[in-house]
């Protein structure tokens, strides 16, 4: 792991020096996870696109006066995960809002009719509904987060996640990207990765480049979620994900980082965390995403094959087997794993419930003879 000064001394490189970097970083990486990339095969399950906060790069999100604010329905979601267990898919992606009903009356509302007075407790349920009529793992990715409701929603998910994406506080000023974001506070992002580690939860985390941050900025989120692991030991993976501007945004117009700004933060990760930790870029936010794995990438992330990404619904998922061909072009294989990574199931005690812990070891048990994606097909 590198120092801050060393990190910060990276700012600027390109041409032979960017190269050097990455061939530093792609080292580290195969000297611990090898010649194999992964990737998590799931569906994503939208729970509501109705938030308190407004960030100024989402286009998720949908005020109350929109047509289009929903919760999804019990039925809908069980639909959702039977389609995606039709496709071999494993995970099950919870994606929603943070708090809505704490701000839009029409959130309320529509929680009312659903039988329930707080998103977090449906949210509960539905990963029970999930868990218990699915073969699928829920991972749920809820914001943040305290204790005690990290705690409830444990025992129904094999493992949670929330962006950091960076601890400035400058992010939080009138005309920036958190501007009005109660939920986007450095300080309660981070507690909930802390709260994450005091409870044994196989946590994701990440940082979002691109939103008005410094390179220093990014640095400290790395050092502040890398600090947090050695603590805890809890982080599964750390996504890098770049910035992409969207129509209808106050960030519309804003410059999106360019390859090279990912290549050298990628590589810049990969030495400042330690080597236990995933690095993952998500390959439908750029075209050339074969050149994340030269940079020091190990994981994919969430590929879909039935939903699309809804975070970033302009940008279409790649197939499983191009990314597989891409892989193989560049001398790796890739490999279908688990929203929950195996360091972590297979710590009998601490990580999972019972209930959880078994329902992995049947995945696992039949995924035992077809781990291996090859190009132009996927598991059996």
């Amino acid at each position: 792991m590198i120092s801050v000064s060393e990190a910060m001394s990276y700012e600027f490189v390109t041409g032979p020096d960017l190269y050097s970097l990455c061939q530093q970083a792609a080292q580290l990486r195969d000297a611990h996870w090898g010649k194999q990339l992964t990737y998590s095969k799931k569906v994503f399950i939208p729970l509501t696109n109705m938030c308190r906060d407004a960030c100024g790069y989402c286009t998720f999100v949908k005020g109350p006066d929109s047509p289009h604010a929903n919760y999804m329905t019990p039925s809908q979601v069980l639909k959702t995960a039977f389609e995606g267990e039709q496709l071999d898919c494993k995970e099950a992606l919870f994606s929603l809002g943070e708090r809505p009903e704490e701000r839009h009356q029409k959130a309320r509302e529509l929680l009312t009719a659903l039988g329930y007075d707080s998103t977090l407790a449906y949210l509960h349920d539905q990963c029970e509904n999930v868990l218990s009529n699915t073969s699928l793992l829920p991972h749920v990715n809820a914001g943040a987060l305290s204790y005690d409701e990290l705690k409830h929603l444990k025992p129904v998910a094999a493992s949670m996640g929330m962006m950091l994406e960076n601890v400035s506080n400058d992010l939080l000023k009138k005309g920036q990207a958190h501007y009005s974001c109660p939920d986007k506070t450095p300080k309660r992002r981070l507690d909930t990765i802390e709260q994450a580690g005091k409870l044994d939860i196989a946590f994701t985390t990440g940082i979002l480049i691109g939103i008005g941050e410094t390179w220093q900025d990014r640095v400290n989120s790395l050092i502040a979620i890398r600090d947090r692991h050695l603590s805890y030991g809890h982080i599964q993976e750390v996504i890098i994900q770049n910035f992409r501007a969207k129509e209808g945004t106050t960030m519309a117009g804003c410059q999106e980082p360019d390859l090279d700004d990912m290549k050298r933060t990628i590589a810049m990760a990969r030495l400042i965390l330690p080597a236990e930790i995933s690095i993952q870029a998500p390959p439908n936010l750029e075209r050339e995403y074969g050149c994340y794995v030269g940079a020091g990438i190990n994981d994919f992330g969430g590929i879909s094959p039935l939903t699309k990404d809804f975070i970033n619904p302009e940008r279409a998922w790649p197939q499983i087997s191009s990314v597989a061909q891409a892989c193989e072009g560049l001398g790796y294989s890739l490999a279908e794993r688990l929203t929950i990574y195996e360091r972590f199931y297979q710590q009998k005690e601490g990580y999972l419930t019972t209930h959880l812990a078994h329902k992995i070891a049947l995945l696992t048990g039949q995924a035992a003879h077809s781990t291996y994606v090859q190009s132009g097909g996927v598991p059996a």
